[in-house]
């Protein structure tokens, strides 16, 4: 893989990292649900280049605790500061909202909320409750954060009983305290064991293309696997704005193909690995 360095210039995008623009019936309907219902998406906060794919098939990744986050990751495109308070209408409007979109699949996220003492697990298990009631035929994937470590908070969750648990290692070891500044590698694989440990089916994301290489990729492969993780997304850094760490590397789609053979061949029982590839995508395939 050649390298690319963007210290003097941006790096132009390839061919293969162009999308589609959103347009279509379904994107306007996903479009005036999430704004009549004021729901946040991860899809509009994380800059998402899958966005008018997923919302013209009617599916959405929603985003609850609002759209500040407390940390300050070098790779995120949600805004960082001081969140406002929590809403705690939120869990029935996104329920309502999952129901009135006729989701058979949702996936939920949520921003860091270190702030708060429960780190926002109250809202994230009503959340969970209020679809369940209110659309019992939705199944669903939780997308969380580490919980700063706090496990009290991530048993809260996962006692809700999610169809998939996600929590995403982003990068490589050593690059982690450079991408993911307040997060910890180890906490992390910890906070993916006790999902696995629970019994629930757990998920994991990497993104590629931040200066790894080969050898680090196949050990985080190692390390996730080795902890529980049984679904894989590997898609490729895009950075978000000028501000955010530069992309080191441009992944070619074939590179990519072969991460997806050698994982399934590892022991993966699905591999969801190419440039565009985000953490919810095609998310309702790991269900089964």
């Amino acid at each position: 893989m050649e390298k690319v360095t963007t210290e003097l210039k941006p790096v132009r995008k390839p061919d293969w990292l162009r999308v589609k623009l959103p347009i279509g019936e379904e994107y306007r309907k996903v479009r005036g649900l999430v704004d009549n219902y004021k729901l946040h998406t991860i899809c509009e906060s994380g800059n998402c280049p899958n966005m008018g794919e997923c919302w013209g098939a009617g599916t959405a990744t929603f985003m609850i605790l609002g759209n500040i986050c407390t940390r300050s990751c070098g790779f995120c495109a949600v805004a960082t500061g001081r969140p406002k308070a929590v809403d705690k209408d939120e869990p029935k409007r996104v329920a309502e909202s999952v129901k009135k979109m006729g989701v058979k699949h949702c996936v939920i996220t949520s921003v860091d909320r270190d702030d708060l003492k429960d780190g926002g697990s109250v809202i994230w298990a009503e959340t969970i409750r209020e679809v369940r009631k209110i659309s019992p035929e939705t199944t669903l994937e939780t997308l969380i954060p580490d919980f700063a470590g706090k496990w009290d908070n991530l048993e809260r969750v996962l006692s809700e009983r999610p169809e998939v648990v996600s929590h995403n290692l982003e990068t490589v070891r050593r690059l982690t305290k450079k991408v993911r500044v307040q997060a910890k590698y180890d906490r992390s694989l910890e906070a993916l064991h006790r999902i696995h440990l629970a019994g629930l089916r757990t998920k994991s994301g990497v993104m590629l293309g931040l200066g790894e290489e080969k050898d680090e990729v196949l050990q985080t492969l190692e390390d996730l696997l080795r902890n529980g993780v049984q679904i894989l997304t590997l898609g490729q850094y895009l950075q978000p704005t000028k501000q955010h760490l530069p992309v080191a590397e441009f992944i070619h789609p074939d590179v990519f193909a072969q991460y997806k053979s050698i994982g399934l061949q590892m022991g993966f029982r699905y591999v969801e690995s190419g440039p565009l590839v985000r953490s919810s995508y095609h998310a309702e395939r790991h269900l089964y």
